[in-house]
């Protein structure tokens, strides 16, 4: 008798009805687990084996993909669609999350927020409105080899410091908290970034609200995880810099509510008032990415 019960148990968890879902077929596993997240289907891996071949299946992963994904890296270079040649929609999701890639005539990158596959892209300088940008007294366009595009901006000496960008919603992901944050870099001798420090905002063209708050690119630096740790002085800009996984800095230039739709995404950073001299500043683009939490 004991053996028959032995027998007759699974290798597979009991919903709260008392019901082993272990016995549904792996298809029907597969789309519960896609109604998850990316983080909840690593998970389920080990539960059981079943449950391994339902979460690894490409069914799963390709619910997580953007549904225009295809279209994204058809964009890239040859080079980048043909390293992107997958056969598990799993592992071309994890690649698209820790290797952005260059799409567009390399005037984006792309990538995905590896939590929630939300589209995230980084507009490089170029693409930036930088006021006096084509005047090389005050702008010198250079090559880094740590910078993902061919060229970033490098700030000789100006007054009127003025960055703007704007990109279309609708290539982001909707119902959506974004964050945009500026993606730079400061030589030893820079200065002027702090009295006063300039003003970022961020906004959509139909919300007609625009959010706006004053960041200090030369804070203390922020190391990867020590955010809790950082006491920042009264009266100090709501946002500091952290240092990233790349090397670059980035600073939070505002956050938005992406409801969908085709309107214009517009952020910038500015100081035109004081008009003290600025020099040192190394711009790689900005990034529009999810926010945590």
């Amino acid at each position: 008798m004991m053996e028959k019960e032995k027998e007759g148990k699974s290798n597979g968890p009991p919903c709260a009805c008392g019901v082993d879902i272990s016995v549904l077929p792996e298809g029907c596993i597969s789309d519960i687990v896609a109604l998850t997240t990316p983080k909840d289907a690593c998970r389920a891996c080990a539960v059981s084996s079943i449950f391994r071949a339902a979460a690894e299946s490409n069914a799963v992963w390709e619910r997580f993909l953007p549904s225009d994904y295809q279209a994204i890296i058809a964009q890239s270079s040859s080079s980048s669609s043909d390293s992107l040649n997958f056969s598990s929609k799993k592992q071309l999701y994890l690649s698209l999350s820790d290797n952005p890639i260059l799409i567009d005539d390399n005037k984006k990158s792309f990538f995905l927020d590896k939590l929630s596959g939300k589209k995230c892209y980084l507009l490089p300088a170029r693409e930036l409105t930088i006021a006096w940008g084509d005047d090389a007294r005050y702008w010198r366009w250079v090559s880094l080899p740590e910078s993902r595009f061919p060229e970033v901006a490098e700030l000789h000496s100006v007054c009127w410091f003025d960055i703007n960008g704007e990109m279309s919603v609708s290539m982001l992901s909707p119902k959506t908290n974004y964050a945009a944050y500026l993606v730079y870099k400061l030589t030893e001798e820079a200065y002027g970034f702090d009295d006063p420090p300039p003003t970022a905002s961020i906004g959509t063209s139909g919300a007609g609200e625009v959010y706006e708050q004053i960041v200090s690119l030369d804070l203390p630096i922020v190391e990867p995880g020590q955010e809790d740790q950082v006491v920042l002085p009264q009266q100090q800009p709501t946002s500091h810099p952290k240092l990233r996984n790349d090397g670059w800095l980035e600073i939070e230039l505002g956050q938005f509510f992406n409801e969908g739709g085709e309107d214009e995404l517009q952020f910038g950073l500015k100081e035109v008032k004081a008009l003290w001299g600025k020099s040192g500043l190394i711009v790689e683009g900005i990034e529009i990415r999810p926010t945590r939490g």
